[in-house]
């Protein structure tokens, strides 16, 4: 018997997204990486560099482990909760650092483009085109071969990767916005350039970029634990989500808790930091806020 598609299922599922339920959890696991990511060195039950070698290998309390370490610890002896938690560190020092500059550099590249076009425009996306032909992996290889690993390459290469995004959109919606009205009037007052783009321009642009910011979250995440796994990120001797997979791997079949703990929380903050871009995009968005559910 041939099955009917439900027509409601896709409002169905953003209902489930959209509900006030999934916000309030999805909050709440943003409050605690916040939380655990600024007061991590407060929080960690041990010091996580600290080595245990008669203790090594222990699996979590709930696999017939201790409450000593409730995560475990790694072929070292190092508590697997206290690295988590300073790894969330590196996580929200790598947001903090990357999406403002990304965010920045992109927009007023964009704009720029976007208001005077020309030849200004050329170059700019000429420079958006370059970006985007080449693999962000291939800068962090080559910073690595100048430089040792560490969180200032990370940032390098991940704003080079991500402004591009922000230009491409900025200067799409200047130049539809350049020709409205309110320029337009601005304009036959004897306003600037300047004033123009600053003034009037900007804070039209501010709730499509903030959505983007938020959205590019979660690949900052994935994209530093992905660096550090591959030896390009941070320092090995550090402590990062992705260098304690890398590290873990070697012994997965006996000790499954290194790779999958710091694995899951990678999956969980990236996700709810996906849902809630979704729900601010949804809330900023008046034609989405008005659709119904």
């Amino acid at each position: 018997m041939q099955s009917v598609e439900d027509p409601f299922a896709g409002r169905r599922r953003n209902w489930r997204i959209r509900s006030p339920k999934t916000l309030a959890v999805t909050l709440t696991i943003l409050l605690i990486f916040i939380v655990v990511g600024v007061f991590g060195s407060q929080i960690a039950p041990e010091d996580p560099f600290k080595l245990d070698l008669v203790g090594r290998l222990q699996p979590p309390f709930f696999d017939g482990g201790s409450l000593d370490h409730p995560l475990g610890t790694d072929d070292l002896g190092r508590d697997t909760l206290s690295r988590l938690i300073h790894g969330a560190q590196i996580s929200l020092l790598a947001i903090v650092m990357v999406i403002p500059l990304a965010t920045v550099i992109g927009s007023m590249l964009g704009l720029l483009a976007g208001w005077f076009g020309g030849w200004t425009s050329r170059v700019i996306m000429a420079l958006v085109d370059l970006q985007l032909a080449m693999p962000a992996i291939l800068i962090a290889v080559f910073l690595r071969a100048i430089w040792d690993p560490s969180l200032t390459n990370v940032v390098i290469v991940l704003v080079f990767a991500l402004w591009a995004t922000f230009a491409r959109l900025v200067r799409g919606e200047t130049l539809g916005l350049k020709e409205r009205e309110f320029v337009l009037a601005a304009r036959t007052i004897g306003a600037g350039d300047l004033r123009i783009m600053t003034r009037h321009v900007l804070p039209s642009l501010v709730n499509s970029i903030v959505i983007l910011a938020t959205l590019n979250v979660a690949t900052v995440v994935i994209a530093e634990a992905g660096l550090s796994f591959l030896g390009v990120g941070i320092a090995q001797d550090s402590i990062s989500w992705g260098i304690m997979i890398s590290q873990g791997r070697g012994v997965i079949a006996t000790a499954w808790w290194l790779v999958t703990v710091p694995g899951i929380a990678i999956i969980v903050v990236s996700l709810v930091v996906n849902i809630f871009g979704d729900w601010m995009r949804d809330f900023l968005d008046p034609q989405l806020r008005n659709v119904q559910s």
